[in-house]
């Protein structure tokens, strides 16, 4: 069970979905000090987060569910995947969210996907900070790599055996080799 008493995150900007203006857009703009960036890096095991924005507006979708949309844009610096050196992503992405106030889980075994997945039940409380982590850390590269760098074949092999190679997984691989053989004893 959560501590109720353990101070909020360093970031955090919610909004109590019952205050929400019914007529009118909930504009924002968050741009968080770099001790809190400091911070989100370290969640999301970045080297480091120079600029960050999230800006948008939560505005009424008819009598009950509201839409947020917004545009994250930031710069991102993740160790290289193959090589840990520091890589920059410089990210734009456009967030929406659906927020449905009478929302029914789907039923059965086995569901389909939704076409819309933007589409949520209307929470207590929108952590306009949470929805931004989130839409950062699925924008961000998954195998970063820095400029020229190449990731080669990788050959393993116990002591005494001859290493399986790429090649050698081809499913004609086997055909070509014996051809070549069939080939090289009808003319011998």
């Amino acid at each position: 069970m959560p501590d109720e008493t353990a101070a909020p995150p360093p970031f955090h900007h919610p909004l109590r979905s019952a205050t929400l203006a019914t007529r009118k857009p909930t504009r924002f703009d968050l741009r968080p000090d770099r001790s809190t960036r400091d911070w989100m890096a370290t969640q999301l095991g970045l080297i480091a987060l120079p600029a960050f924005r999230f800006a948008g507006e939560i505005r009424p979708a008819g009598r009950e569910d509201f839409t947020l949309e917004a545009k994250l844009t930031a710069e991102a610096v993740q160790p290289c995947s193959v090589t840990l050196a520091p890589v920059t992503a410089h990210l734009t992405e456009d967030v929406r969210r659906h927020y449905i106030a009478k929302w029914q889980e789907p039923e059965g075994d086995e569901v389909e996907m939704p076409e819309d997945d933007s589409e949520e039940p209307l929470p207590e409380t929108i952590d306009l900070a949470l929805v931004a982590l989130e839409a950062l850390e699925l924008s961000l590269p998954l195998y970063p790599r820095a400029e020229g760098v190449a990731l080669g074949e990788a050959v393993f092999a116990a002591p005494g055996t001859a290493p399986l190679r790429d090649e050698d997984l081809r499913p004609f691989a086997g055909l070509a080799a014996l051809k070549s053989r069939l080939d090289g004893s009808d003319q011998g």
